[in-house]
């Protein structure tokens, strides 16, 4: 049994993870325009599938948020299909993009700007599309919680009535041990890469030790 989320990150470390080194943040090309695209991408589908989509926008020259709003749906849907659901995808995409350059005139302006609120009114974005284009889009102090993180810690004996429930018990656990965070790593970290890191650790331990849906935390103990 563990008590706090300090003590789950401290496992996670201790059993080698973050294995992956493809960007410092986890997410791919954390703090770029290409989060909220693969945010929205991601939802029912797996990663490697939305990297499909993403390469079919670079090499088609979609390299921005104002690029994705000039696209037509048809051709949007086109391009992303690898990532399933493509039409109604498109939909939320060109959506979305349109309104940050509405709203805020640019990626860097939003990230500077944008709030939780604000976010949640947008189609197809819920709470943990928000909280991830938050953490890693714009590297703000925001953690993201998901399945994996309910399926982790109920296998740890703990239950969640909501996101919001789940979110605050993983954000209370590293504010009240920030300092021991910091020697844990041997560095001072800001929150944003704990927050981010921490996420990764759980989706990637969840993926290589779970049988249908229950996490297996024998690696763990």
């Amino acid at each position: 049994m563990i008590t706090d989320s300090f003590e789950l990150l401290k496992l996670l470390k201790k059993a080698g993870y973050l294995e992956s080194i493809r960007d410092p943040r986890w997410w791919p090309n954390s703090g770029t325009y290409e989060v909220i695209v693969g945010t929205i991408l991601t939802q029912q589908t797996k990663w490697e599938k939305v990297e499909k989509s993403l390469e079919n926008l670079r090499i088609n020259d979609i390299n921005s948020l104002e690029d994705i709003g000039s696209l037509d749906s048809k051709t949007l849907s086109i391009l992303i299909k690898p990532s399933g659901f493509y039409n109604t995808k498109a939909k939320y995409l060109l959506g979305v993009s349109k309104n940050i350059i509405k709203d805020f005139g640019s990626f860097e302006e939003f990230c500077l700007q944008v709030d939780r609120d604000w976010l949640l009114t947008q189609k197809g974005i819920g709470e943990e599309s928000a909280d991830s284009i938050l953490c890693f889009g714009c590297l703000k102090d925001f953690f993201v919680v998901d399945n994996y993180t309910a399926r982790l810690l109920n296998a740890f004996g703990y239950e969640f009535e909501n996101y919001a429930e789940l979110r605050d018990w993983m954000v209370n656990g590293v504010l009240a041990n920030k300092e021991k965070i910091d020697e844990l790593y041997g560095k001072g970290m800001g929150l944003n890469e704990i927050y981010a890191r921490f996420h990764g650790k759980i989706v990637e331990y969840c993926k290589q030790n779970s049988k249908g849906k229950i996490v297996v935390v024998d690696k763990l103990l």
